[in-house]
């Protein structure tokens, strides 16, 4: 458990799988058009279409792709994930629904615990993309040690098409950084 100096007490950060029920919170964070633009969700989505396609997630019949819970003292607040699993490695994803929590380390804490287990599993490397106007998840990426390692095509983000930069971390174990 590490302090938070914003919050008292003690706050753990952990990822756990998702289970069934866990398509309420993406319910909450769907109503938060931040949120949404913030992750590229569609804003105002119902209920029924966010829970259909969180209760597939769940199910995880996808091999190349793995989404864990991120709690905060046991309390579901986000997403980590990989995507595009195979041989040559996978591409980190993460989202905070509870922007409560957004800026305070959460984010850094759930994906150091993802690229634990991406290395457990002998992945050889991990990227990820951010959009070039989102600061913090490039904060984040280099707080994590990933390095810039070109750009990838430009996506929409927050209502326009912007730049997107791709990040990689190399398995320390199979020879990398």
């Amino acid at each position: 458990m590490t302090p938070d100096p914003l919050m008292p007490g003690t706050v753990t950060v952990a990822l756990r799988p998702l289970r069934p029920g866990d398509e309420e919170a993406a319910v909450r964070w769907a109503a938060d058009p931040v949120f949404c633009r913030a992750v590229d969700w569609t804003p105002g989505l119902s209920a029924r279409v966010v829970r259909r396609h969180w209760q597939a997630i769940i199910a995880g019949n996808d091999p190349t792709f793995r989404r864990w819970g991120v709690t905060v003292n046991g309390e579901l607040v986000g997403y980590a994930d990989l995507g595009r699993i195979g041989p040559g490695g996978a591409e980190l994803g993460i989202a905070l629904g509870d922007r409560a929590w957004w800026g305070r380390g959460v984010a850094f804490r759930a994906c150091r615990d993802l690229l634990t287990l991406a290395w457990e599993v002998g992945l050889p490397r991990v990227t990820a993309l951010v959009h070039a106007p989102n600061a913090r998840s490039h904060a984040l990426m280099r707080r994590l040690g990933m390095r810039e390692d070109g750009q990838a095509e430009p996506e929409p983000y927050a209502g326009e098409v912007v730049a997107v930069t791709r990040y990689v971390i190399l398995n320390p174990a199979v020879g990398g950084e």
